[in-house]
């Protein structure tokens, strides 16, 4: 299966491919563009992430390379869910202003970390007010529903994009 992050700054078209690792785990994995940009951008910036999602501990796991980027680095984080899969724009779901510890005032880097999906401060609170019944729990099943059904997507805003 296929699935595609929109982005929304550099990041990517984010083709994310569904695997089934092992039972609880879901694995999506995507190259990160700004011609994959809704809409493209001219970003000659590259890279990929794949996120993980442990559906028994509700643990989010995400690893980003990426490179290239015209204007350093401002933020980075989940956007959900557009209301087409594929396209369009949507909110930010998790942390403001930026996923915590993500490389920041850069063009090039790394990020990997684990977010328990089952704490508030994983989440924007404007996200999880939005989510039925204003809950930690309905907003967790909004992310990952949007990322199976392709309306959720990464960003990494950028000082040029």
């Amino acid at each position: 299966m296929i699935r595609k992050l929109l982005p929304a700054a550099f990041a990517a078209a984010l083709l994310m491919s569904m695997q089934i690792a092992n039972a609880g785990i879901l694995t999506f994995r995507a190259d990160l563009s700004g011609a994959a940009e809704s809409p493209a951008n001219a970003s000659p910036g590259t890279g990929h992430t794949t996120v993980t999602f442990d559906d028994v501990m509700n643990i989010l796991h995400v690893d980003v390379t990426f490179s290239g980027l015209t204007g350093t680095t401002l933020a980075s984080h989940f956007h959900c869910c557009t209301a087409v899969p594929n396209a369009g724009l949507a909110g930010v779901a998790t942390e403001l202003p930026s996923l915590p510890m993500f490389p920041l005032d850069v063009t090039e880097g790394t990020y990997a970390k684990s977010f328990d999906l089952t704490l508030a401060s994983s989440f924007n609170p404007a996200f999880v007010a939005a989510s039925p019944g204003s809950t930690v729990d309905a907003a967790r099943a909004r992310l990952i529903g949007g990322l199976l059904a392709g309306t959720a997507y990464l960003n990494i805003h950028t000082r040029a994009f």
